[in-house]
C-alpha cells in the first residue's frame, strides 16, 4: 500500500509520515528530498533561481517518474496537490491523507520553524496567519479530495494506521 500524505506547510507530513512507515515497517519516502537530490540545491534555491511555475512542473514530474515501493509512507509538498494532476495521479496510485490544521496553529508551527520556505518568507504574526488562511481556502478543494482527511491536532501513529487500514478492509468493487 502507498499512502501520500498532503496538507500546508508546517501540518507535519514529513513528521508523521516517517513515524508511520516506521510503526508499520513501510519505506519512508520524501519528495521534497527527492527533488532537492535530482537538481543539487534547495528547494527554496531552485525557486529563487528558477521561479515557481519551473519549480511546480519539476516537482509534478518527480512526484509521477519516481518508483515506489510496494509500502511506501510519502511525504509531499505542501502545494503539490494543487498543480496539475497530481491529486488525481495520487488517489489513482495510493492512498492520500490530508493534515487539516486551523490557519493559526500552522502559523505558529511555521513562526518557530528552522527552515526558510520561500512562499512564506519575511512573514509573521497576523500577516502569516492571513497568509495562509488564503493559500488554505485556496487549496481546500484539492486537500480534501484525499481518501483520508484528519484533524492534525491530537494524531497518534496508531490512529494513523486505522485511518488508512480501514480502505484496505473495504476494497473498491
Amino acid at each position: 500500500m502507498r499512502v501520500f500524505f498532503i496538507g500546508f506547510m508546517g501540518c507535519g507530513k514529513t513528521t508523521w509520515s516517517r513515524k508511520l512507515a516506521n510503526h508499520l515497517g513501510y519505506e519512508f519516502m520524501d519528495l521534497d528530498h527527492i527533488l532537492e537530490a535530482k537538481v543539487g540545491m534547495t528547494i527554496a534555491e531552485y525557486f529563487e533561481q528558477h521561479g515557481q511555475d519551473a519549480f511546480r512542473l519539476l516537482e509534478s514530474q518527480v512526484l509521477k517518474e519516481t518508483e515506489y515501493p510496494e509500502n511506501a509512507i510519502v511525504s509531499t509538498g505542501g502545494g503539490l496537490p494543487c498543480f496539475f494532476d497530481n491529486m488525481d495521479w495520487m488517489n489513482a496510485n495510493g492512498q492520500t491523507l490530508y493534515i487539516k490544521l486551523s490557519p493559526k496553529t500552522l502559523a505558529e508551527r511555521l513562526d518557530k520553524g528552522k527552515t526558510t520556505r520561500p512562499l512564506i518568507a519575511g512573514k509573521h504574526g497576523d500577516e502569516l496567519v492571513a497568509f495562509i488562511a488564503e493559500k488554505l481556502a485556496e487549496r481546500e478543494d484539492f486537500y480534501t479530495r484525499a481518501t483520508h482527511v484528519v484533524n492534525g491536532i491530537d494524531m497518534s501513529v496508531e490512529m494513523l494506521a486505522d485511518v488508512i487500514s480501514v480502505q484496505n478492509l473495504n476494497p473498491p468493487a
